[in-house]
């Protein structure tokens, strides 16, 4: 059974950090892509970045120059690293994991920007 859990949520201020982390297990996670997304309060889901199981990385332009996503498949572990938070960046963060005709989803992490 595929199992995906979040971490790294909080609160921090404008202009501050966090990392997010995506550990999968029941899976040979690096045969798998990763995708991070987020959901805003009364606003879709939408995808912020996303890694291939080879590595490749894509962003949504809002968050470009900002986060980082990378992993780790020695840990079955993926990463969001955030940078330069925005109050606009306040969302439930979700971690999807794709591959072989599984789709995961882990219950998500609160991120709140604020001062």
């Amino acid at each position: 059974q595929v199992q995906v859990v979040e971490s790294g949520g909080g609160l921090v201020q404008p202009g501050g950090s966090l990392r997010l982390s995506c550990a999968a297990s029941g899976i040979l996670f690096s045969d798998y892509h990763i995708r991070w997304n987020r959901q805003a309060p009364g606003k879709q889901r939408e995808l912020v970045a996303a890694i291939e199981n080879g590595g490749g990385t894509v962003y949504v332009e809002s968050v470009k120059g900002r986060f980082t996503i990378s992993r780790d498949n020695a840990k079955n572990t993926a990463y969001l690293q955030m940078s330069s938070l925005k109050p606009e960046d306040t969302a439930v963060y979700y971690c999807n994991v794709r591959g072989y005709g599984d789709n995961v989803w882990g219950q998500g992490t609160q991120v709140t920007v604020s001062s």
